[in-house]
């Protein structure tokens, strides 16, 4: 098959494209620019698409011996990715930069071109496996990314490659200094690549403005704080409240709803962030088999959080989903994704709109 190789400049996408190659397919790496001034992305180990990864890329091509190019995707990286990111704190939800960037630049903008110009799949080092159409999470659980792929459709994935779903990190690592590549020890990149300083508020802050509101107490209704906007917080956030006193019964209080038409946070107690009920937006079924309802099912709402077991049924069109056991801390705007009971084959996946 003649296939794109998307090259991120890290280990993972630099073995999946040396397995393409030795598996006999006709290869082309690319390398996605995501911004116009590179300087305002992240570098080194906690980095992603900056010109040191795009070197990195360039040096792997040319070691496989197939041809390279930089294909720019800097509107379409501000548009779906940046203001999708500050539109959603803008209105009070939680958003996962990552899951998005995955969604709409790796496997719509780069994929779409990639077919326009004859390819058949891409090529990605995510790990995560395909298996007769299913999406299933990788065999190093340590690793698994099956989380921020499950936003993609069926139609997608059929033009997908995963090589390495069936190996794990380290021997991803292994193999890259087997081949020479200079990438081998490379760190992973971490956080939100375009946020340098890693300063979360402080960007928000910058692009959004000043929209002052006030920290209320869940109990009482008391005002405890002042705030710069509500973008600021998420839900079952602790620390960095600023809150003037402690609570009379001494215990920490935690974010329990945002609401941003009136600028308002409420904190309260731990136990009042307990969650038994899910309802999402309209779902996503990236493969078959996925949409026999009311089913059992294993959810997941982080990409690095655990699992728990549940109900789903499928009400109007959207997901409503009932928790053996109540969860803390789950927002609107996280996406949730839905596992077969044995946690292993990603069903559906859907943006969370309420949870209580």
């Amino acid at each position: 098959m003649r296939v794109l190789a998307a090259m991120s400049g890290g280990v993972d996408s630099a073995v999946a494209a040396a397995l393409a190659v030795e598996a006999g397919h006709d290869v082309t790496g690319v390398h996605m620019a995501l911004s116009r001034q590179p300087g305002t992305l992240r570098t080194g180990s906690r980095g992603c698409c900056t010109i040191e990864d795009a070197m990195d890329a360039r040096r792997v091509c040319d070691l496989l011996g197939i041809p390279y190019y930089v294909w720019d995707f800097s509107a379409e990286f501000v548009e779906d990715v940046v203001a999708d990111f500050l539109s959603e704190y803008a209105a009070g939800r939680t958003p996962n930069p990552c899951l998005r960037c995955n969604e709409k630049i790796k496997f719509a903008a780069l994929l779409d071109r990639a077919i326009a110009l004859g390819f058949d799949a891409v090529v990605t080092g995510h790990h995560v496996r395909l298996v007769d159409g299913e999406l299933r999470r990788s065999v190093d659980e340590a690793k698994d990314q099956s989380y921020v792929l499950a936003v993609l459709t069926r139609e997608q994935l059929a033009h997908s490659m995963f090589p390495l779903g069936g190996h794990t990190k380290e021997w991803v690592r292994a193999e890259a200094a087997r081949r020479g590549f200079s990438v081998a020890a490379k760190p992973d990149s971490y956080d939100i690549c375009f946020i340098p300083d890693g300063d979360t508020r402080g960007y928000l802050t910058e692009k959004l403005g000043s929209r002052p509101g006030a920290v209320v107490d869940a109990e009482t209704g008391e005002v405890l704080a002042a705030h710069d906007g509500t973008y600021g917080y998420t839900i079952g956030q602790r620390k960095g409240l600023n809150l003037g006193r402690p609570a009379t019964d001494g215990r920490p209080r935690y974010v329990l709803d945002i609401e941003p038409v009136s600028g308002t946070v409420t904190v309260g107690a731990a136990e009042r962030l307990s969650v038994s009920v899910i309802s999402t937006a309209e779902p996503v079924f990236p493969t078959a088999g996925g949409q026999e309802f009311p089913m059992r099912t294993v959810i997941q709402v982080r990409a690095h959080g655990g699992t728990a077991a549940a109900s789903a049924d499928l009400v109007d069109g959207r997901l409503r989903i009932t928790l053996d056991e109540p969860l803390r801390g789950i927002a609107p705007g996280q996406t949730v994704v839905l596992y077969d009971p044995a946690n292993e084959r990603v069903r559906a996946s859907a943006t969370i709109v309420r949870a209580g």
